[in-house]
């Protein structure tokens, strides 16, 4: 549980040191549950240069570091054909991608990473279907 963006970016940035090349994380969490902090906190772990920001209308964002960052946003993408525009297979090739809106994506491999929106502040964060080395 965390009290507030700072913790929740800070335990992000926990679980960044376990991220690897070739990971996916789905980010579901409701309108402002706290996706976009998250995956702040998450790049700052994993030391990626650039200031993070939402990818709703590019749909994309790379971030460059020791492990690629690429940051997806679902929200305003319509069907099959728009994920197989976006290259998810080439990202993770290159590095980690984590998906906001992750929920519209199904994949046998990737980690859920669930955030549940307690109050205006507090966020339960879960981890689902991650492999073990995964911890906060």
């Amino acid at each position: 549980m965390t009290g507030g963006a700072d913790e929740t970016e800070a335990a992000a940035g926990r679980l960044a040191g376990h991220v690897r090349q070739g990971d996916l994380l789905l980010l579901e969490g409701e309108m402002g549950a706290g996706k976009t902090t998250f995956v702040r906190g998450l790049a700052a772990g994993m030391g990626v240069a650039g200031d993070v920001m939402s990818p709703t209308f590019q749909l994309v964002r790379v971030y460059r570091g020791p492990v690629q960052l690429a940051h997806v946003d679902l929200y305003r993408l319509d069907g099959a054909a728009g994920l197989a525009d976006l290259g998810l297979e080439e990202l993770l090739d290159e590095g980690a991608v984590v998906v906001e809106w992750g929920d519209r994506l199904r994949d046998a491999g990737a980690v859920r990473v669930a955030i549940d929106v307690l109050d205006e502040r507090r966020r339960r964060l879960r981890i689902e279907e991650a492999p073990d080395r995964w911890s906060w």
